[in-house]
């Protein structure tokens, strides 16, 4: 196994992107879309990966992945011949990758591509003609692609794996071997995830040399920015309960569903409420998704209504309010879905609703991201604590969390302090 070293230095106070070994153009590329203060992974992996090191960057959602790699991969190609691949695990990720990408490397009259499911082949075809430098694909469009020999892997030079857990999570870990297998080893990999379960480092050892792990935040790691609050509530009384809230923010809104055809019912009865909402999900079209989301970033939906599998894309700033309707069924996604909100140094607030029988769901969340949810009550719909069959093995009645009359005493944050023993990931040793 390759040894692994871990960097976790605290950042300069008032850095900037200057003396990072940024290319002095691309400085002026970065002053131009209002990008001053770099984030803690972008200041420590842009280094090291404009230095040509593989790297695994481990940061929660919301911290400015993309230029954290971006960036290097259009440097480093200007210097040198070969493609640069970036694999993302959906199409919305991939098109917003590619879109903050392409401003960079056109700047060097590079071209990008990028492959994705649910869309026209032959645009897609005609894209790769054109010697693109950096190609933006989902694994199983870019297996089809070099399937049909539109895509030749060997001029890989560069590799990045984005979102590398939700991928691994959606099941794309025998596509990304079998890509891997084709590529080039003489190659520089970077690997980017908001968490680290055993798996990506399997990938780190088996496919990277002496990858450098550059942790900013410990996984379940929730952003400080991000408020939380917790709903007890029957399963018949969330539309209700979700009609009082809509009634009282007025900013956009993110709805999480944990399926797609709740996630249909959800989006109907909001609209029978008076809201604009809209709904993403794989049931629809690449069309519809896009739609959708623009629609949701101008203002014309107030409510996003998503499942878990779209969520990795939505990448909106000044969104006031992620709403769990449904928990997860993984804890994980628990700290992926509510920082989508309190994105770019913005505030945000996550409101969750568990029914009385989902004690031991919360009680994973609370373990993953080592703090207690505030539990608030909402008049007549909400209880104050779950059932006792639920938590019998578990102080029978317990309130979880610190109770607040929602709307009177403000929202409360996390009650760090009242965390049980955060569960350890298992993970290989790191070398120093």
């Amino acid at each position: 196994m390759n040894k692994t070293i871990i960097t976790n230095d605290p950042a300069p106070v008032n850095a900037d992107f200057f003396g990072l070994g940024i290319a002095p153009k691309i400085l002026d590329i970065l002053e131009g879309l209002k990008f001053k203060t770099p984030t803690p992974i972008q200041l420590k992996a842009i280094p090291l990966a404009i230095e040509g090191k593989d790297i695994v960057g481990i940061a929660q959602t919301g911290t400015g992945k993309t230029h954290s790699f971006a960036i290097p991969m259009v440097q480093r190609l200007v210097q040198k011949k070969g493609i640069g691949l970036v694999l993302a695990p959906t199409r919305e990720l991939a098109i917003q990758i590619d879109e903050s990408a392409r401003v960079l490397a056109h700047a060097f009259g590079m071209k990008t591509a990028c492959l994705i499911g649910g869309a026209p082949m032959e645009p897609q075809v005609q894209a790769l003609r054109k010697d693109p430098r950096l190609v933006i694909a989902t694994p199983g469009r870019l297996i089809d692609h070099m399937s049909q020999w539109n895509f030749l892997p060997d001029s890989v030079v560069m590799l990045v794996l984005d979102e590398a857990d939700r991928m691994l999570d959606m099941g794309f870990a025998p596509q990304i071997e079998k890509i891997l297998r084709f590529l080039p080893k003489e190659r520089q990999t970077m690997l980017f995830s908001a968490t680290m379960p055993k798996e990506i480092m399997s990938i780190a050892a088996k496919y990277m040399k002496l990858p450098l792990s550059v942790e900013i935040a410990p996984p379940g790691t929730t952003s400080e920015k991000v408020t939380q609050e917790l709903f007890i509530v029957k399963k018949e009384s969330k539309t209700q309960l979700l009609k009082k809230l809509l009634a009282q923010y007025h900013g956009t809104v993110l709805l999480f569903s944990r399926t797609k055809h709740n996630a249909k019912k959800i989006v109907r009865s909001i609209r029978d409420m008076g809201h604009s909402a809209a709904e993403i999900h794989s049931n629809r079209s690449l069309s519809q998704r896009r739609e959708a989301l623009e629609g949701f970033k101008s203002g014309k939906y107030k409510v996003l209504v998503a499942t878990d599998i779209a969520s990795r894309g939505i990448d909106v700033t000044g969104i006031e309010l992620v709403i769990n309707y449904d928990l997860p069924e993984d804890a994980e996604n628990y700290v992926h879905r509510i920082g989508r909100t309190a994105r770019a140094g913005h505030k945000g607030h996550a409101i969750s609703f568990a029914t009385p029988d989902q004690g031991h769901d919360v009680r994973d969340i609370e373990k993953l991201i080592k703090a207690t949810l505030p539990v608030s009550k909402h008049a007549e719909l909400t209880l104050d604590k779950f059932s006792e069959s639920n938590s019998s093995n578990h102080n029978p009645g317990r309130s979880f969390g610190r109770q607040s009359n929602h709307g009177h005493s403000g929202h409360g944050q996390a009650n760090h302090g009242q965390a049980k023993k955060p569960y350890k990931y298992p993970k290989p040793k790191f070398y120093r």
